[in-house]
């Protein structure tokens, strides 16, 4: 009850100490401040829009800045310019100094934030892929915010008046508490962090998680998701994620890819010699493959065996399958025009008295 009569008193002091002309050249000076900060803002963005062809990084981050400039600023300035004109309380100019100074607090901490955007943007605009930019400028700049906010909101709390030091005591306090409470959430929201700094993966990698594997679609400030290859989304926890052993095949140049074949033991020892440049040259017939070896490489049970390396250029997984094929294909015609057999499996069947019979088993 005691406040509303202080509030009601003040009121009439205001209304009492100034004329109807005095509050009209208030409200015009609040309306001529507000139009021509409006006009010099919208003028200075223009100018430097026409200067932005330089691509100089201090002009664009003035660009943004400016572009990032609220109604805030302009009610600020003029608000402040209009009580000039007025006779207020002592209590009423103390109130008014501090809404002037919350409005440029909060205008202030617009223009930070708009910064940090075009800093981040600037920061990670080159030598990096764009799922990498993504993960990390959404994390940093989520970080990035938080703490620009806490401390503008702490700054107009204490140019409120609040006792600012108790609040961040008490909320010290209650931030261990919650940190105890709350230890996993807290693992994973700083092992999200180490993702978006160290980067084992981005997002469109193709990675292997123990027997998970996938896509990575999205990394979170609590899990990670990706598209396994049957389709469905797999939800991991960060910090569980950085305890595993990643493979991460976004990350290869090329694929390097090994396979063997076998013949029959009745084949000539200068077809034997030869077959390592048959398999030679059908590696190198196909676009986009280095060859690396091809040797005779022992003697198998059913077989004589060879081991041949190449690597794709190409990554991608499709495209390995394609060359393979094709190689394939190639030493099926070779071997057939040369009379030379792939090996079965076979087994030897001895009866009592009679000499051994070869048997071909089925493969």
């Amino acid at each position: 009850m005691q406040e509303n009569t202080d509030r009601m008193k003040l009121l009439r002091q205001i209304l009492n100490n100034n004329a109807p002309e005095d509050w009209l050249y208030a409200l015009l000076a609040l309306t001529v401040c507000m139009t021509l900060f409006e006009l010099l803002r919208r003028l200075v963005l223009r100018r430097l829009a026409r200067a932005n062809g330089s691509k100089h990084l201090v002009l664009q981050l003035l660009a943004e800045v400016i572009a990032g400039t609220r109604i805030l600023l302009s009610a600020a300035i003029g608000v402040y310019v209009a009580v000039q004109f007025l006779d207020l309380p002592a209590a009423a100019e103390r109130l008014t100094d501090r809404l002037f100074i919350g409005l440029l607090l909060l205008q202030a901490g617009f223009w930070a934030s708009r910064a940090l955007d075009f800093w981040l943007r600037m920061r990670f605009v080159q030598g990096e892929s764009e799922g990498s930019r993504a993960m990390t400028r959404s994390m940093l700049t989520f970080i990035g915010r938080l703490g620009l906010w806490s401390l503008v909101i702490l700054l107009i709390l204490d140019n409120m008046g609040l006792n600012v030091t108790a609040l961040v005591a008490s909320l010290g306090i209650g931030g261990v508490a919650v940190a105890l409470a709350a230890q996993n959430i807290l693992g994973d929201l700083f092992a999200s962090l180490s993702i978006a700094l160290d980067k084992p993966f981005v997002l469109n990698d193709f990675i292997i998680v123990d027997d998970l594997m996938g896509t990575v679609e999205h990394v979170g400030l609590k899990t990670t998701r990706i598209r396994s290859l049957s389709g469905e989304q797999i939800v991991l926890a960060n910090n569980d994620l950085l305890k595993s052993r990643i493979r991460n095949y976004g990350r290869m140049s090329e694929r390097r890819a090994l396979f063997t074949i076998g013949v029959t033991y009745d084949t000539p020892a200068d077809a034997l010699e030869a077959l390592p440049d048959v398999i030679r040259a059908a590696i190198e017939a196909q676009a986009g493959v280095r060859f690396d070896r091809a040797h005779f490489k022992g003697f198998g049970v059913h077989s004589l065996d060879f081991e041949a390396v190449y690597y794709v250029l190409d990554p991608g997984f499709a495209t390995y399958m394609d060359v393979q094929q094709a190689i394939n294909l190639q030493l099926v015609r070779e071997l057939h025009a040369r009379g030379i057999r792939f090996a079965l499996p076979a087994r030897t069947v001895q009866l009592q008295g009679s000499p051994a019979l070869p048997t071909a088993a089925a493969s």
